[in-house]
């Protein structure tokens, strides 16, 4: 009897062990369910704060991009409000992309310089007694050798430069090259009237007596342009 007694009593025990032990298994189940099930939760918020980041920073993007394009395009209007439309609009959307793509060029440059160039008309298809052709004046050689660089096929001087879109692209290469070699008064002074004559004048402290006659007035108003369209808005 006494055996059996303390037989009941041990299996007891055991049983009680074994009712903590699962009790225990399953409180510590249980917690790291819940801290899994927190740090998976952390994990998501994570996720979408940075997926609303990236959002704010793709409208903010969008929202620049726009309010350039709208302010090049009063410009457009400011000098040829008879263009078409969409033309404005795609001339505008490519002077916007130049001014990402190059680190030496931005909306108000490009557009100071095409003013002046197309002498005030933003006219595709003007060309110069020197046989200057297009927005931002390019003569047909120069424009035969930038088109390799950019990737274009020269058929005519014609089709290629009277075409805004390949005109600004090629004239921003131009441009940007010239700037990052001359700074901004030698690039512009380059673009005009060639690069040698640039380099003498930067050479001899901007002797504006070394410059072409056309040039000595070409950066000045260049840079006049640009400072008024800095500062002009879109209203």
């Amino acid at each position: 009897m006494k055996s059996l007694n303390q037989l009941i009593v041990k299996r007891g025990r055991m049983a009680l062990l074994i009712s903590l032990v699962l009790v225990g298994g399953i409180s510590i189940f249980s917690f790291s369910f819940k801290l899994y099930s927190l740090d998976d939760t952390s994990t998501k918020m994570e996720k979408i704060e940075r997926t609303l980041q990236n959002l704010r920073a793709a409208m903010h993007i969008d929202s620049v991009r726009q309010y350039q394009i709208q302010k090049i395009m009063r410009i457009i209007d400011e000098y040829n409000p008879t263009l078409p439309a969409n033309l404005k609009y795609e001339i505008a959307n490519e002077i916007y992309l130049m001014s990402m793509k190059y680190t030496h060029l931005d909306v108000d440059l490009i557009c100071a310089t095409i003013t002046h160039e197309s002498a005030m008309t933003w006219r595709p298809d003007i060309k110069s007694d020197a046989g200057a052709m297009g927005l931002m004046q390019i003569m047909p050689t120069t424009g035969f050798l930038l088109t390799k660089y950019e990737g274009l096929t020269w058929t005519s001087a014609e089709e290629v430069l009277y075409n805004p879109i390949y005109n600004i692209r090629l004239g921003c290469r131009y441009l940007d090259a010239l700037i990052e070699s001359y700074d901004m008064d030698g690039g512009l002074a380059a673009y005009n009237g060639g690069e040698k004559r640039a380099a003498l004048w930067l050479a001899n402290k901007k002797d504006y007596n070394l410059l072409w006659e056309e040039t000595r007035g070409y950066v000045p108003a260049v840079l006049k342009l640009y400072d008024k369209f800095k500062n002009q808005g879109i209203l």
